[in-house]
């Protein structure tokens, strides 16, 4: 109820929920000022813990006021009262999140994956040119707009690179993301290169929207980094996939970190050009 007055104060009803967890949640609700339905995430830092409340809650705020881009989920603004909540207002993904389109709807036509993926890699490198890494790319985070436009969304690992006095990327240990996306250097708990991170699970992303399944079964570890390291990507017989977008999944899906195709060649390949 408290929420619904103070934000009714500053232009905005309350709709309904669109999720919890144990320190925040996520409503829509309907904003006076730009006459459209937004989300609105509410933290409360009483219940947050302290690394979340030290380390990444300052990232992602700082991070959202850096981004605009068209495939990125905008943030309205962000607004905190005296008890602790934490306010943020972003854009609403109004038809869900990719994963659930893919679950209800299968693996997308050619021409729609690669739409799709070409929006998330221009986000992605949106990210990477500013130095700024995801660390959390999966399905679940790419919601689609009322035109199934891919907007990125959930910058709660994202981070900013940072260079040592030679200007070459350091390293990050914190292991973020979910296991069926991470990369086999994360996986293994070896400090890695972030933005060579974010390209892994684009990999991943690509191989589930062209074949409708994940590429590494998650529910054994050591078998998934196995065949990982052996640079398997086993396509199911019963997808046709052409082999230029094959060739880019498994370009992305390298195990050796040096090889790994970087966001800019991504974006350059045959596979996610668009005429």
């Amino acid at each position: 109820a408290e929420d619904y007055v103070l934000l009714k104060k500053r232009g905005y009803t309350l709709g309904v929920n669109l999720g919890e967890g144990s320190y925040a949640k996520v409503k829509s609700a309907y904003s006076d000022r730009l006459k459209t339905n937004v989300a609105v995430k509410i933290i409360d830092r009483k219940k947050a813990p302290a690394d979340f409340l030290e380390k990444f809650l300052p990232r992602e705020l700082e991070i959202l006021a850096m981004l605009n881009h068209r495939y990125i989920v905008k943030t309205f603004e962000i607004f905190e009262t005296s008890d602790g909540k934490v306010y943020i207002i972003m854009e609403l993904g109004v038809q869900g999140d990719l994963l659930e389109f893919i679950k209800t709807r299968g693996a997308l036509p050619e021409e729609v994956s690669r739409k799709m993926f070409r929006q998330l890699a221009l986000a992605v490198k949106h990210c990477h040119e500013l130095e700024v890494v995801h660390r959390d790319l999966k399905c679940e985070n790419l919601l689609l707009d009322k035109d199934f436009n891919i907007k990125l969304s959930d910058f709660g690992f994202a981070k900013r690179c940072s260079t040592d006095e030679f200007g070459r990327p350091l390293l990050s240990k914190t292991f973020c993301g979910s296991a069926a996306y991470a990369a086999p250097e994360v996986l293994q708990g070896i400090p890695y290169q972030p933005k060579v991170y974010d390209v892994w699970s684009l990999g991943v992303i690509l191989f589930i929207m062209v074949c409708g399944s994940m590429p590494y079964d998650d529910s054994n570890i050591k078998r998934m980094l196995r065949i990982q390291k052996e640079h398997r990507v086993d396509f199911p017989r019963s997808k046709v996939v052409p082999p230029e977008c094959k060739e880019l999944i498994y370009r992305m899906l390298h195990p050796d970190t040096t090889k790994r195709i970087t966001i800019e060649e991504v974006l350059e390949h045959t596979a996610t050009f668009h005429p």
